[in-house]
């Protein structure tokens, strides 16, 4: 027999799945009504019928698509290099000084491209999953695990908001407000004959009517999210550190991890342009590091010949960690900075601190 608090457990991880079973028949129903009430048995004019239907199947197909992919794509575990050993975890427990257990996390994190602490300055360490916190990583109590670049914890997709599932739910709100806004706009004139009685006295005007209403309404709240989180995109910020700015070793840093309005949207769509608008991943890097623009550098981390932030080295340098972030597709990113600033870098006669991290003196 299963134990209790397991069957509890259980239920309430059921429990979790009602907001996104009454997104769900919501978009059932308003599939029937507008392609069944509104299309077919109102709608008279053949080539508008045609048009509608096939520009309506079109955005039914790519919101249901991305709100799926939002949903099922399952939270990115940091690299086994940010675990600690078995070794580690025993020298962990049996110092009982804060100070001491802060020592041994500062020796492990030295090898490690991670540039953000916590308020106090201290390393970020989960003592839940047993691993140094990668930068723009937290603990997700819902999922119970570390999410890597947790945006939020969202009930209607029962899953975390994050790295491996940003740009899906950016795509998902994009979708569902054209969705929303190509409904309201094609159900308007027959909404309004249904208050001037110009439409027979049939079921189908009762489904023309709520289907207004219910689009109406979901678009002014889907513009308003849609366009927040396009702000924190440009910013190249989570929901969480737009509340609370990263820690650096210098102090809190709401623009740390920012590159520019154009950078900081590739980092989530990706370099090719012909994926930006599919539910694909195409977003750069592995979640585990990031180019930073103005982090001075931790005297504790390895510095590098070049000068440059160790986490964002080439394909072709030996550093072995990390196996595939930063390697290909941000170090195209922030080169692509580097030709940009070539003129200023001259003036000034230092680097760009956008591309680089700069040694304390």
């Amino acid at each position: 027999m299963a134990p209790s608090g397991s069957r509890s457990v259980a239920c309430w991880r059921v429990l979790y799945w009602i907001p996104v079973l009454f997104i769900s028949v919501i978009v059932a129903w308003s599939y029937y009504a507008y392609v069944v009430q509104l299309c077919i048995e109102t709608i008279e004019n053949m080539g508008e019928k045609i048009v509608y239907l096939l520009v309506y199947h079109v955005l039914f197909i790519m919101f249901v698509w991305s709100y799926w992919q939002t949903i099922f794509t399952k939270p990115m575990n940091p690299l086994k290099e940010f675990h600690l050993s078995h070794s580690d975890k025993e020298l962990l427990e049996r110092e009982d000084r804060r100070e001491s257990q802060q020592e041994i996390l500062r020796r492990i994190a030295k090898d490690l491209p991670i540039y953000t602490r916590t308020m106090s300055g201290a390393i970020r360490y989960c003592d839940r999953c047993l691993l140094l916190k990668p930068d723009r990583c937290h603990h997700c109590s819902a999922c119970d695990m570390c999410i890597l670049k947790m945006d939020h914890h969202c009930p209607w997709v029962n899953n975390c908001v994050g790295f491996a599932n940003y740009k899906f739910f950016m795509l998902f709100l994009a979708y569902s407000l054209l969705y929303c806004l190509f409904v309201t706009a094609t159900d308007l004139q027959y909404f309004i004959q249904f208050w001037t009685n110009g439409l027979p006295d049939t079921q189908a005007k009762f489904h023309i009517m709520f289907l207004f209403f219910a689009a109406s309404t979901f678009s002014v709240s889907l513009a308003f999210l849609f366009a927040y989180h396009c702000w924190l995109v440009c910013k190249n910020r989570s929901t969480l550190e737009a509340f609370r700015a990263p820690a650096f070793q210098h102090g809190p840093d709401k623009n740390g991890f920012s590159l520019g309005t154009s950078k900081n949207f590739r980092q989530v769509f990706g370099d090719e342009s012909k994926y930006w608008l599919l539910p694909i991943f195409s977003s750069l890097g592995d979640g585990c590091s990031f180019p930073t623009s103005l982090v001075n550098a931790d005297p504790e981390q390895p510095s590098s010949p070049s000068g440059r932030n160790p986490s964002i080295k080439s394909a072709g340098e030996s550093h072995q960690f990390p196996p595939k972030p930063l390697r290909e597709s941000q170090s195209r990113l922030l080169n692509s900075g580097q030709s940009e600033g070539s003129e200023d870098r001259d003036k000034r006669g230092t680097s760009n601190p956008a591309l680089t991290i700069e040694k304390e003196t």
